[in-house]
């Protein structure tokens, strides 16, 4: 397997937290961070960055709305921001928390917004209102994932358990145990069999959804705590990016590790990996840092 550095994105002033494909077929996409900057990048053009919308804190979660063509940005401690990209005008904004917005999911006239005080937050879409509040843990909700079929919804938080919800009726269905502390991602595989979790444990575990999500794979990815997880557009592979400054990528049907990209032999980030994006344009592997970077890697199999 081959690894290539082919262009690296700069001029956000802090961490880069999130990375948003526009699923056009242009290449573009957005990014956000501690700066409250939220850009939007052309892949085509690199460092042609746009400033489409400046908030007064941290942005971590982005979403998409394709029918109303308008971007989510959750303002943390403020609720959301609804913006339109092209016309860089606001379209809606609703003051839904005073916590942090770890992630916000779209599904059908839906959203799931999750919160830093434990709860997750339904809310129609056409209407911008809220349907209901769920508490789920006493801790942060970090991470939000919708099933293939869209009848679940994963939530991963900060006392280590991963909660699976009918996503209509918003009932638990399982709790699954096993991580040593926060999850910060969760991640449906594209062919909708597994349920990739990880997070400050540095473990990445699979859980089989047919079979009421049992544990099948428990696998010891990195030194310290794994951020994110990312499936290649043709769902062979995916990549998970870690506070110990590394990106990996492995092979999605037997989970073995495949390459590693790191600063020494790829020219990889200095600190933290925050976040990935696997781009479904020219198959390109984005991944954002603590240093303020977004690296565009080329990953070709020899």
């Amino acid at each position: 397997m081959k690894v290539t550095k082919i262009d690296t994105f700069a001029g956000h002033r802090d961490s880069v937290y999130c990375l948003l494909d526009s699923k056009e077929k242009n290449g573009r996409f957005y990014s956000s961070g501690a700066d409250g900057m939220v850009v939007v990048w052309d892949l085509e053009k690199p460092d042609m960055g746009k400033l489409i919308a400046r908030v007064g804190g941290s942005v971590y979660a982005l979403a998409f709305d394709h029918a109303a063509q308008n971007l989510w940005i959750g303002q943390n401690f403020e609720g959301v921001q609804l913006i339109k990209p092209e016309l860089k005008q606001a379209a809606g904004s609703l003051k839904v928390t005073t916590s942090a917005i770890f992630d916000i999911q779209l599904a059908g006239n839906e959203a799931y917004l999750a919160f830093g005080d434990g709860v997750i937050a339904v809310l129609d879409v056409p209407d911008l209102l809220v349907k209901k509040h769920v508490k789920v843990a006493d801790k942060s909700v970090r991470a939000l994932a919708i099933s293939n079929d869209q009848a679940h919804l994963a939530a991963g938080t900060s006392d280590a358990h991963v909660r699976i919800f009918d996503r209509q009726t918003m009932q638990p269905l399982f709790n699954l145990e096993g991580h040593g502390n926060s999850v910060f991602t969760v991640r449906y595989s594209p062919d909708g069999r597994f349920l990739l979790t990880a997070g400050r444990d540095a473990h990445f575990r699979v859980w089989d959804v047919k079979q009421d999500y049992r544990l099948v794979q428990d696998v010891a990815a990195h030194m310290y705590a794994l951020n994110h997880i990312a499936f290649s557009p043709d769902g062979s592979m995916f990549a998970t990016c870690s506070m110990d400054k590394s990106i990996k990528l492995w092979d999605a049907a037997t989970f073995r590790l495949l390459k590693v990209i790191d600063r020494s032999r790829h020219a990889g980030h200095g600190t933290s990996v925050n976040k990935l994006l696997w781009s479904s344009f020219e198959n390109l592997l984005l991944s954002a840092s603590d240093d303020r970077m977004i690296s565009v890697w080329e990953i070709s199999k020899e």
